[in-house]
């Protein structure tokens, strides 16, 4: 089958976009990405790109790569953001069509993480070659704009539901992470469009051969201590306080840290914080590369994943839990809803109300009485879950299927 895969962030960035389209390579497909060029989460380039002119190159041995210029998402804020989101979306319209000249395609899948407007140049690459188009819902718009306050004015959350119903009416099939958000997206959507598609996880990206060695001060915090190890992004959205509330009540149990990975908007604020309140429990670790995690899971204690208290954030299930799940660590969620459900449901770990930092302290309280026999249990009941629901090459396998079975031939090409 010949896949163009269409995303806002792809590989240097760390998305599970990159290893989907891996597995879609390894299995026979011909596989094409068009993106931007990569800035997230740090919002500057990454080394070795230039914001202007296009790009081609090759990932993993065979993969074509085409990238358009954008403009860097900055240190965010509104206007940034904008701008980036905007950015993509010109220069997608503009520049893919011509990289992609003369190339005849079955299906064109939209990895669609916020933005949900950069499944605007893919909707117009459907119309040029006349192929199937699936969006791979990641994200509730405008739902999450609210949650986020990203956008406050009532009359503007409204034009981006028409925009949402307008882009959900271009799409041929479209794929939800998660089984909560069939409701919000049928409110802009023919029903029948809708298929439940989860996150995966390619299990060889958390093998332990990989990456270079994490340095030795941060290695030896992890194998002395009970580390409760947070990954990801440290935005508004993970209910960071929540964890720096944590810390607080916790800073009783010396041997107990929790330890960050990663980056995001709300990272000098967590600094911040922790030195204005002593917290010598919580770890700022740094951003690393995904190779580098399964050295930091596999010494940890167990893994943390936190979500703002909102409605929205209750329909998503966070790409991080898969990731956890197959880690084989057990899993303290401190979220609402399709997430938490997923740990209970795995029997993987504890769970707690969303943005309560005393529940989450009790949570890591009750781990850390645990015998080590019981976090061990927790943690393969989550790894054998992963394995027979989220596994990467089973997962690929499956959207071929629902390819096969939902496209129609293709018309021609331009």
């Amino acid at each position: 089958m010949k896949i163009l895969v269409v995303s806002h962030y792809f590989w240097p960035e760390t998305f599970i976009i990159n290893d989907l389209v891996t597995s879609l390579s390894g299995q026979g497909h011909e596989v094409v990405v068009a993106t931007g060029k990569p800035n997230y989460p740090e919002g500057r380039l990454f080394a070795g790109y230039k914001a202007a002119g296009v790009e081609r190159e090759t990932f993993n041995a065979g993969i074509e790569v085409v990238r358009a210029p954008m403009r860097p998402r900055g240190t965010g804020g509104a206007v940034n953001l904008t701008l980036n989101y905007l950015s993509f979306v010109s220069s997608g319209l503009w520049h893919f069509p011509r990289l992609l000249r003369g190339r005849a395609f079955d299906v064109i899948f939209m990895f669609a993480p916020s933005p949900i407007t950069s499944a605007i140049p893919a909707i117009f690459l459907k119309w040029r070659k006349k192929a199937h188009l699936a969006i791979w819902v990641q994200d509730l718009w405008p739902e999450s704009l609210a949650a986020t306050g990203f956008i406050r004015k009532p009359w503007l959350l409204k034009m981006v539901g028409w925009l949402v119903r307008g882009i959900y009416a271009c799409a041929d099939t479209l794929l939800i992470q998660s089984k909560a958000f069939h409701a919000p997206v049928a409110r802009y959507a023919r029903a029948d469009k809708i298929i439940y598609y989860p996150n995966s996880v390619d299990e060889a990206g958390l093998s332990d051969d990989g990456g270079d060695a994490i340095p030795d001060e941060l290695a030896s915090l992890l194998e002395t201590h009970f580390c409760m190890v947070f990954a990801g992004n440290i935005g508004k959205a993970q209910a960071v306080e929540t964890l720096v509330g944590a810390a607080l009540l916790l800073k009783d149990l010396p041997d107990c840290k929790l330890v960050l990975v990663g980056s995001g908007s709300m990272l000098a604020w967590v600094r911040e914080r922790q030195l204005e309140d002593g917290l010598d429990n919580l770890v700022l670790a740094g951003r690393f590369p995904m190779d580098v995690m399964p050295q930091i899971y596999r010494r940890a204690a167990g893994l943390v994943v936190t979500l703002k208290d909102e409605e929205i954030f209750s329909y998503t299930i966070p790409s991080k839990v898969q990731a956890y799940l197959a880690a084989g660590k057990p899993i303290i969620a401190a979220l609402n809803g399709e997430g938490a459900s997923v740990v209970i449901e795995a029997s993987a770990g504890l769970t707690c109300p969303a943005e309560d930092a005393q529940a989450l302290a009790r949570a890591v309280r009750t781990l850390y009485a645990m015998p080590p026999s019981e976090r061990q249990h927790m943690g393969a009941a989550g790894r054998a879950y992963f394995l027979e629901h989220f596994e990467m090459h089973r997962q690929a396998r499956r959207l071929v299927e629902i390819f096969e079975q939902r496209i129609t031939p293709i018309g021609g090409t331009i």
